[in-house]
């Protein structure tokens, strides 16, 4: 797990040029990776795009954050289908998403049987992430009863804003607060002031999202998620809490959405919205700690490794008609009997 090296600034940056660097890294590579996904679909080598452009600089330090592993000493994650920075800065491989969005028989999420950003990863503690929104709220505060009896760890579990509506967030709040049985996990929600077409504002009749946790007597956050170092110190403080208090924090982070919700509405680049990619290398440039050129080259690598991924993707096969049978049930293969 990583930790921050603080050091004075006149840039207006604390955290230390190498910590700022690899986060840049990881910012312009899951970009990179989203805006390819975005191509394979509009080239016809996908059926359905749905991402986080413009929530890397919250993604990348939340991944940094947390302490990979399996089992409860170590830190669960349930994210959602804008989760790709997160699993990139654990060490995910960019061209299994690829694959996934390809759907071939060499996506290791589900063998091509499901769409774009729907990895799991059980090495790691990533749980399934489902297509219905917000489930994974509710199921979130499991694996954080798993790290209070057992473990060290705690539970991660992130969203959306419009997602907050539904029935399982009330149950998370509901599951992680309980007077003396609270849970060790941070509830993230990413809002992007979007529910697909709808805007937040004529939905919500609070304004502050996170001020629902403190009806449950939780602790809460609101941060600027589209500042890469505010959302690492602020993350960093929220789980430094968790893990001593074993207690639930409420963070809302406010984040962009860069391409719309999804190939549903177009897949194209929203022009009146913060990039935060954008916006960090113009500091990062004004502060001396990288130059356009350095930048530039970066972008370029990213680029070329994903455009060669992809290339080599579209020569895999799909899965075959017999294997939708896989899976049904654990350690299925082929298909079932009447009665199993």
């Amino acid at each position: 797990m990583s930790k921050p090296h603080l050091v004075s600034s006149k840039s207006g940056f604390t955290l230390a040029p190498e910590l700022l660097v690899k986060m840049h890294d990881l910012m312009v590579r899951t970009r990179s990776l989203e805006e390819r996904l975005i191509k394979m679909y509009k080239q016809n080598d996908g059926f359905f795009w749905i991402g986080g452009p413009g929530e890397e600089a919250f993604n990348i330090p939340l991944g940094l954050l947390l302490n990979k592993g399996q089992g409860p000493k170590y830190d669960y994650f349930h994210g959602h289908y804008r989760s790709m920075g997160v699993l990139l800065t654990l060490g995910a491989d960019p061209i299994d998403a690829l694959r996934q969005m390809k759907n071939t028989a060499s996506d290791p999420f589900s063998g091509g049987r499901n769409f774009c950003g729907h990895a799991s990863i059980k090495k790691w503690n990533v749980a399934p992430i489902s297509s219905p929104i917000e489930v994974q709220y509710s199921i979130a505060p499991g694996t954080a009863l798993g790290n209070k009896r057992a473990g060290d760890g705690i539970t991660v579990v992130t969203g959306g804003d419009a997602g907050t509506a539904e029935g399982d967030f009330a149950t998370c709040l509901v599951w992680s607060s309980r007077p003396g049985n609270e849970l060790p996990i941070l509830i993230v929600v990413t809002n992007n002031n979007w529910g697909i077409s709808t805007a937040a504002d004529t939905q919500h009749g609070d304004r502050v999202i996170a001020d629902r946790g403190k009806a449950f007597g939780m602790k809460t956050m609101v941060i600027n998620g589209n500042d890469p170092q505010e959302s690492y110190l602020k993350i960093k403080e929220a789980m430094d809490y968790i893990r001593k208090e074993k207690k639930p924090i409420l963070m809302e982070a406010r984040v962009s959405r860069l391409y719309g919700h999804s190939s549903a509405s177009g897949a194209n680049f929203v022009t009146n919205e913060e990039d935060p990619l954008k916006t960090f290398e113009d500091r990062l440039e004004a502060a001396g700690i990288l130059s356009k050129d350095q930048m530039k080259r970066i972008w370029y690598i990213y680029n070329e490794q994903m455009l060669a991924d992809a290339q080599k993707v579209r020569l895999e096969p799909q899965p075959s008609p017999d294997s939708i049978w896989d899976h049904v049930y654990c350690g299925q293969k082929g298909k079932p009997g009447r009665y199993v």
